[in-house]
């Protein structure tokens, strides 16, 4: 299995996840970081001599950009999986594994189950596991407490194995798969002569060994004749039966008991609630099902896959044992730039190179923030220090993560340690030039002219607090500085909008060039323009953009400068 399958089966499972619209170290950090955990679990376990108990999946808080999607190709890594918010969901919560039931089943089989399984509620599924409704313990009760109608048993198409069932029968002639489908349940005690003008064809006939009153539903061609008292039948009788097609069960109950539970009989289907179902699905919100329940009488709702099949049931006390999703940050530790559900999981650890941010946590974890160009250079020294090879693909996103950080090791934020692990990294990956593969990549992810203005500003976008303002910044790195003038057109009107939208005093974008180290920043917002001017000593053009000559880095050249200005104007 190739070193970057990273699925394996556990019983615990660690999402390891990047920021917000990510780069290209975000999606490559995640992927390898949660690689080289996997690989220290299952070290640890089998030194143990135990299977691993932990699982580690990379995941993304966004769209993966063009030079991501570049490099994930480069070294035929997947995509790590998408989603917008990690709060605890149905599937954290334990579910209870009621099996569904036929809706043939009889009343008294579904109570027996309810009884054995301590339930109230039980699923009724049909095909491939579609839920068709639920059957309570109320639903029997008024079944039998509210039913005046003695053709309830042929109403409700009651299947003749069920009646076997309920009654512990023995079939003496007639089809057990056959379907009661009409008639009244005739109790034949009275006189023949008026059982002869009473009984109907179709009739669901209970009488004891009266051999006349045998002879006269058969006569009338019942449906069922149910003999009560375990007495044997005539065989004569049997054939005679037979012939007229009509059923014979013989019971050993007496006949007040056999018709108690004739109507036990029925079938679940006819009783079921089938309108208006509460039902949830795996992915759905643990906080918007809790709500959800508030507004219903029910104590168990069954739970549904992302197909609409029928999962389990859970109640109002499965949320005593609600698992908070268990969380690996890399590349960020600010929450204005985590997934959506953040503050309501648990962190185990943090992996980056920015300055501290403002998460909390309940207990101590592990945090580990270098002040290196890239937060793959980090995970390539926890790889050696725990003695763990790196495989080709692993090196490779690790590469090529520095790579797209450092700009080939231009940036200011680069360090003699970026460089080394990035020359170490291509070694084993099979990289012969890293100019030309770093021209390649950046070539891949400097088509802009092609996108919309929402792809290229959220491409790799971040929120920060300073004192009381609150303001945005995006940046993009592109080969094709030609193309500037064009992408600040059709960014201007698009984070106009946005700045009201996003909720932030102002927003900045940096079109970064690769080739000549320099930045163009786009100002937008309540004094945006002003406080750019005075934190770099420059004055911008007539369309509200800086030049900025030899600003590469966000982290280190845009922020720290826009920071301190806002503190120092209160």
């Amino acid at each position: 299995m190739p070193s970057s399958q990273y699925y394996e089966a556990a019983q615990q499972t660690v999402f390891v996840i990047g920021h917000r619209n990510p780069d290209t170290d975000s999606i490559c950090s995640a992927i390898a970081y949660a690689w080289l955990k996997n690989q220290l679990e299952e070290r640890e376990a089998k030194a143990r001599g135990e299977s691993p108990k932990v699982r580690y999946i990379p995941m993304r808080a966004g769209h993966v950009n063009q030079e991501s999607a570049f490099v994930l190709s480069s070294f035929q890594v997947p995509e790590p999986d998408y989603t917008t918010n990690v709060e605890p969901q149905v599937k954290d919560i334990a579910i209870k594994k009621v099996a569904g039931i036929s809706e043939s089943l009889s009343l008294r089989e579904a109570y027996l189950l309810m009884r054995d399984q301590e339930t109230v509620t039980l699923p009724v599924t049909g095909p491939e596991g579609r839920l068709l409704g639920v059957i309570t313990l109320n639903d029997i009760a008024e079944s039998d407490m509210d039913v005046y109608d003695n053709r309830i048993v042929g109403n409700a198409h009651t299947p003749v194995e069920n009646i076997l069932s309920t009654v512990k029968g023995r079939l003496l002639c007639g089809d057990a798969g056959a379907v009661l489908t009409k008639g009244r349940i005739v109790i034949a005690a009275a006189k023949q002569e008026v059982m002869e003008d009473f009984i109907q064809p179709e009739d669901i006939v209970i009488t004891a060994n009266r051999e006349k009153a045998q002879r006269c539903a058969i006569d009338r061609k019942a449906s069922l004749l149910l003999v009560t008292g375990g007495e044997a039948v005539h065989p004569d009788l049997i054939g005679y039966a037979e012939r007229q097609g009509v059923t014979v069960i013989q019971t050993p109950y007496d006949t007040y008991t056999a018709a108690r539970l004739l109507n036990q009989s029925m079938p679940v289907g006819p009783f079921m609630c089938r309108n208006n179902l509460v039902a949830f699905r795996l992915e759905d919100s643990a906080e918007t099902v809790r709500k959800a329940m508030a507004k219903h009488r029910f104590r168990y709702f069954p739970v549904l896959d992302m197909d609409g099949r029928y999962v389990g049931m859970i109640s109002r006390r499965n949320f005593l044992g609600l698992q908070k999703k268990q969380l690996i940050l890399v590349d960020h530790n600010e929450l204005s730039q985590a997934v959506d559900g953040t503050a309501d999981a648990e962190l185990l650890e943090i992996i980056d190179h920015h300055r501290l941010g403002d998460l909390e946590t309940t207990a101590p974890i592990y945090f580990r923030c270098q002040p290196l160009g890239c937060t793959a250079t980090i995970i390539e020294e926890i790889a050696r220090e725990k003695g763990v090879a790196l495989p080709p693909d692993m090196a490779g996103l690790l590469c090529s993560a520095i790579i797209s950080d450092t700009l080939l090791f231009r940036s200011p934020t680069c360090t003699e340690m970026d460089r080394s692990a990035a020359e170490r990294l291509a070694a084993i990956a099979g990289i012969q030039d890293l100019s030309a593969y770093a021209k390649a990549m950046f070539a891949a992810g400097s088509n802009l002219m092609e996108k919309s203005a929402e792809d290229i500003f959220f491409q790799d976008f971040k929120k920060f607090n300073a004192g009381e303002a609150t303001f945005g910044a995006g940046q993009i790195t592109s080969m094709n500085e030609e193309d500037f003038p064009a992408i600040i057109k059709k960014l201007r009107p698009f984070m106009e909008k946005e700045c009201a939208e996003l909720h932030v005093d102002a927003l900045y974008f940096l079109l970064t060039g690769i080739l000549s180290e320099s930045s163009e920043l786009i100002c937008c917002g309540k004094d945006a323009v002003e406080t750019a001017e005075e934190a770099f000593g420059k004055k911008a053009g007539p369309e509200g953009t800086l030049h900025l000559p030899g600003v590469v880095s966000r982290k280190k050249q845009f922020i720290p400068p826009m920071i301190a200005r806002l503190q120092q104007k209160g």
